[in-house]
């Protein structure tokens, strides 16, 4: 009665973490301090609460699938301005999808761009090893091949997409890329991006970029994909950017993002919504679109990232490989062992962070290029922060 297509997918990442750390008691002298999950704890903007209230009435009408207009709008500016994108280069009607938080929004884009076979073969999903688990999922679940492609230090932890064989590509119906990238935090630059659209484009598959992290940066902020597309200056085709409220506004549990580029994927995509897609409430939408208008609490929200990056260079800078990240929320510390280095602080020091392995898969030879990593979560205030960087430094 099952999907085969099921075995090929491991435990979730926190499913495995649990089988690890569950049987091992914290010390009962510490509070457990849970930093494995990209959860962002500082407080939600105050707008929220008061626009979903004001708007209570339109609960009881369902929500149409493309939004509002005031919705997009507001998307579109935003692109825009955020972007330096040329004036009505993102059309509000054609380019924007509002989705229910980018998770799903990522798995169900294969529904649209990974057809049964390319060049007369199973189509293939390229997506950075360590990566977001949605990515292998939709790439199974919708009978491609998963190709990991290595994001290790030695090639700044983003793909090399400058030696892809062709036979890979000529078969490829999809690249998945997360800049700043989960968990290691590198920001593509301009032409990395501009050659990836160009990779797409001369291959006839789909770019999916997924930038979720774009708006937590530390000293620049992070170029796009959309924004490529328009130095090319040939429109949006081939290409969709996600972006989404979690991070950038701490609102994980609003589920609001949007999907923006190629107008005939974004018109295939709300098809496809329509009978399948989760659609956002009347009342979410009009604090979303109030979030995306507003870039006070925006700043605000880097300012504490930033304060608690300060903190960790303090502390753990020449230690575990540190490096400040170009974006998110996230270290990710060479602590020569990812497991055991989570049973140590779990059972030493009450703190949970998740090993680099569960993020990224083996490769031919049988080497994880998470393995020697811990993901750490800097989500908590800068009081907790702090402790915890000072149990991992003493426990490790």
């Amino acid at each position: 009665m099952l999907n085969p297509a099921l075995e090929a997918l491991t435990d979730y990442p926190f499913d495995r973490l649990r089988a690890l750390l569950d049987p091992i008691a914290p010390p009962t002298a510490l509070k457990p301090l849970v930093l494995s999950v990209g959860e962002p704890r500082h407080a939600p903007p105050a707008m929220v609460r008061e626009i979903i209230d004001r708007e209570h009435a339109a609960w009881n009408r369902y929500p149409p699938v493309d939004g509002t207009e005031a919705f997009r709008l507001a998307v579109a500016q935003w692109l825009t301005n955020r972007f330096q994108l040329p004036h009505a280069f993102i059309d509000p009607a054609r380019h924007i999808l509002p989705v229910a938080g980018t998770r799903e929004a990522l798995f169900l884009i294969a529904s649209v761009c990974v057809p049964p076979a390319v060049a007369g073969g199973p189509p293939a999903v390229l997506m950075p090893n360590p990566f977001y688990q949605v990515y292998l999922a939709a790439a199974a679940l919708h009978g491609a091949e998963p190709v990991f492609l290595p994001a290790t230090r030695e090639i700044g932890f983003l793909p090399d997409l400058t030696s892809l064989p062709e036979a890979l590509l000529a078969r490829t119906a999809m690249l998945y890329l997360c800049s700043p990238a989960n968990p290691q935090g590198a920001a593509a630059d301009p032409a990395y991006l501009e050659a990836a659209v160009r990779l797409a484009r001369r291959h006839g598959f789909t770019l999916v970029v997924d930038e979720c992290y774009a708006e937590i940066y530390d000293a620049a902020p992070p170029a796009g994909v959309l924004a490529a597309c328009a130095a090319l200056g040939e429109g949006l085709e081939n290409v969709l950017a996600f972006h989404s409220l979690s991070k950038r506004s701490s609102v994980p549990g609003l589920r609001s993002g949007f999907v923006a580029g190629d107008a005939q994927l974004i018109a295939a995509f709300r098809r496809l919504r329509a009978f399948a897609g989760a659609t956002l409430p009347l009342p979410v939408l009009a604090a979303s679109t109030a979030l995306w208008q507003d870039e006070a609490h925006v700043e605000e929200n880097r300012r504490l990232y930033r304060a608690k990056f300060d903190l960790a260079e303090r502390l753990l800078g020449g230690r575990f490989a540190f490096y400040r990240p170009a974006g998110g929320f996230f270290l990710w510390l060479d602590v020569e062992d990812g497991e055991t280095a989570a049973r140590t602080l779990w059972q030493q020091a009450a703190l949970r962070v998740l090993p680099g392995a569960y993020l990224a898969r083996s490769d031919a030879t049988g080497d994880n290029p998470g393995r020697r990593y811990i993901r750490m979560a800097l989500i908590d205030d800068l009081a907790a922060t702090e402790d915890a960087l000072r149990r991992l430094k003493d426990a490790l």
